[in-house]
């Protein structure tokens, strides 16, 4: 009988994680950030009908960035889950932290136990009834959470969007300055973002239960032009 060959745990972990972020880098990236309103979420999607960005409940919003077909499974996913607990309990015990769990616990058993870990990553924000309330929560492909405080950025370049992030986030700017704080971090010094180019929603205050709404059309060409 022949014997399989001996592959060591790490090595099988390092291949998986390689191969998720291969996948995740060919994508494009997204930025979340607060503002004196709300969290704001900005992604490089110039698809009209392919959302990267959704709302999921009441003050809860879902992002993703990688293999489109996967994390809308999550995304549908989260909404079952939501609208179940919203059900048997109540609306209030929805919160992004509970959901943040959830997926974590699923990417980190597909990352384990599949052959192949799904190439995702996403974000979970939540509108909170003050300002130090709010959440987002960043889920890597292997079920890694981060609770990140006022900033959040997924997708390829990661490192380096989130770098100029740190240098031009201004805590309780305004919607249009953070709008194009966003997109300049985005774009980078050698590229321009318009508004067919991205996707815009933001999760406000002032838009009543059901705080979530996209910027889309003549408002964000507006915003942008501000």
């Amino acid at each position: 009988m022949t014997m399989p060959y001996y592959v060591a745990p790490e090595q099988v972990m390092k291949d998986r994680a390689e191969y998720a972020q291969k996948g995740i880098a060919r994508g494009r990236s997204l930025v979340a950030v607060t503002y004196d309103g709300g969290i704001l979420v900005v992604a490089e999607n110039p698809s009209r009908t392919l959302h990267k960005i959704s709302e999921i409940y009441d003050r809860v919003a879902f992002a993703g960035v990688g293999k489109y077909n996967e994390f809308d499974q999550l995304r549908v996913a989260g909404i079952r889950h939501a609208d179940t607990k919203g059900y048997a309990y109540s609306r209030e015990d929805v919160d992004a932290r509970s959901l943040a769990n959830v997926y974590a616990q699923y990417l980190g058993q597909v990352f384990t136990h599949e052959m192949k870990p799904l190439e995702v990553e996403i974000l979970v924000a939540e509108l909170g009834r003050t300002e130090r309330d709010n959440r987002l929560y960043h889920i890597s492909y292997d079920g890694t959470v981060v609770d990140e405080q006022r900033t959040s950025v997924l997708g390829g370049e990661a490192e380096t969007i989130a770098g100029r992030l740190g240098q031009s986030y201004v805590d309780g700017w305004a919607l249009a300055e953070a709008l194009h704080g966003c997109v300049a971090c985005l774009a980078g010094p050698e590229r321009v973002l318009g508004a067919n180019d991205l996707e815009v929603a933001a999760l406000s205050s002032g838009n009543g239960r059901r705080t979530f709404r996209r910027l889309e059309g003549e408002e964000l060409t507006a915003l942008l032009g501000a």
